[in-house]
């Protein structure tokens, strides 16, 4: 067979995403906080995009305003009966003053001078302020760190220099939680002392506020919080040194090794869960932000459901064409009129994007709603087994797609806020072969019977299986095993133990 160089002409297809393509789909899964971030980096690379401010219809400013003068260093401006005055500092002080201690003018003129020259010096900002600046947000405190108040206490409880150092060396070895994480050898090599000094110093550290920083372990934590409410006796000690005991709920192995009867155990079991496993925890400072749903739900006056995005979550983007028009006319150089060309482009291209995303999220909230309508109704119990596939299907989209839309994304509903994943849930077979169950339904469903249970009466999984089986809900026991524990719900010798002590105090 001879071989020969051909030139051969061949047409073919295939599919290719463009940088923008891409684009468009990350801009899908993205959180609205996401995206804001987004379009501001996006607003400084490109000139023509600007944001669309919404009108403020509130009242000006200066219409709460004095139409006069500036009030001096020691005048305020008050208000009486629509006019504006202004009025000494030091008068009013001194009114307030008297007002406080009507019978003793003594400590009036004690106290008035001292606290007026706090009040001009808090209202002019001390030298070089200039009038105007200022903000009550520099009033507000920063937040304390645990290692801010940890430094603190050392600096007045612990003398010694040398023990301070060893003290802000353990220190360094703090969690969030307040726990310790050092090797106290390694510690004495490093700084050249030996383990006992360390441990002694730990000792102090150990009575620092809150109880229970320093510790090496739960067990020490919980006892340090005891000692200082002076209730770590030998029975307590006997239930720290069995706290995997406690975890498990066996009480009566724990009356037997602590020596007390069912009252005093449940008192003591009482304590310890008053006390706090996680003392640090409570400086780290952090803020917690609320979420901020990106569809609302609501009921319409014709009994359906009214769906629409939250417009506080919608970015306003608008391309300034008369900018880019202006700016044209005036360029020269040709690459100047390139760039001007890409950046209309890609802003055209990014509104085009938002509105396709918002139109998207708009489309799958509303399928969803239709497919979990029982659940808006009446309730978790009444909630559809639900895949991304069937969504998909229904509103001839990709699945793909269906699964960045619902990332990271939360529902306002007339039930709460949910997470758009919330809403899909693994099926559950009915026993006549009927429509299928939620797992979430089946969840709550095993909620409610545990919660409803006494001493006499504690529900097995088995026991559940068969309530189940009569629901028409056709499970395993391994899955009910499988869903308690997900719901951190103990089994039934555990929930049984701590039923009949509880029913015994």
């Amino acid at each position: 067979m001879a071989l020969a160089t051909k030139l051969l002409l061949r047409q073919s297809q295939s599919l290719v995403m463009t940088p923008q393509l891409m684009q468009s789909i990350r801009l899908l899964q993205l959180s609205h906080l996401e995206l804001e971030r987004f379009i501001d980096e996006e607003m400084e690379r490109n000139p023509l995009l600007e944001r669309a401010e919404q009108q403020d219809d509130r009242a000006a400013p200066d219409a709460l305003e004095p139409q006069a003068e500036p009030a001096g260093a020691d005048e305020m401006w008050v208000r009486d009966d629509g006019n504006w005055t202004a009025e000494s500092m030091s008068e009013q002080l001194d009114a307030s003053l008297e007002n406080i201690f009507p019978e003793d003018p003594g400590m009036v003129q004690q106290l008035a001078p001292d606290l007026s020259a706090q009040w001009k010096s808090a209202s002019t900002g001390g030298q070089g302020s200039q009038q105007g600046d200022f903000d009550m947000e520099d009033l507000a405190a920063s937040p304390v760190t645990l290692r801010d108040h940890v430094d603190e206490q050392i600096v007045f409880q612990i003398i010694d220099p040398a023990d301070r150092l060893i003290a802000r060396e353990l220190a360094d070895g703090l969690d969030d939680a307040g726990y310790l994480h050092v090797d106290m050898a390694e510690v004495a090599t490093r700084l050249g002392t030996d383990e006992v000094t360390i441990e002694r110093v730990l000792r102090l550290c150990q009575d620092f506020e809150p109880a229970g920083l320093f510790s090496r372990d739960l067990g020490e934590c919980l006892a340090i919080q005891l000692a200082a409410r002076q209730r770590l006796d030998p029975a307590m000690r006997a239930m720290l040194d069995n706290l995997p005991l406690l975890a498990r709920r066996d009480f009566a192995t724990l009356r037997k090794i602590c020596e007390v009867d069912d009252e005093d155990l449940m008192d003591m079991v009482s304590e310890i869960r008053a006390l706090d496993p996680r003392p640090g925890l409570a400086f780290q400072g952090g803020r917690t932000e609320s979420i901020v749903p990106d569809i609302q739900v609501r009921q319409a006056s014709d009994g359906s459901w009214a769906i629409e995005l939250n417009p506080e979550t919608l970015p306003r983007v608008l391309v300034n064409n008369s900018y880019f028009t202006r700016v044209s006319k005036s360029s020269r150089k040709q690459s100047e009129r390139d760039f001007l060309s890409d950046c209309l482009q890609s802003a055209n291209w990014l509104t085009r994007s938002l509105d396709q995303r918002a139109r998207t999220i708009l489309k799958v909230a509303g399928e969803i709603v239709k497919q979990q309508d029982a659940f808006l109704v009446h309730g978790v119990a009444h909630l559809r087994p639900l895949t991304l596939k069937a969504v998909a299907d229904a509103i001839s989209m990709h699945e793909s797609t269906v699964s960045r839309v619902t990332a990271n994304k939360f529902m306002l509903t007339p039930r709460g806020v949910f997470e758009l994943r919330y809403f899909f849930t693994a099926s559950i077979a009915a026993v006549d072969g009927e429509e299928a169950f939620s797992s979430e339904a089946v969840r709550h469903r095993i909620r409610g019977m545990i919660a409803s249970e006494d001493s006499s009466n504690v529900l097995s999984d088995d026991a559940i299986v068969s309530l189940l089986k009569s629901d028409g809900v056709d499970v395993a026991r391994r899955t009910v095993a499988k869903y308690r524990e997900s719901m951190d719900i103990p089994s039934s010798v555990q929930r049984r133990r701590e039923k009949r002590a509880s029913a015994g105090r």
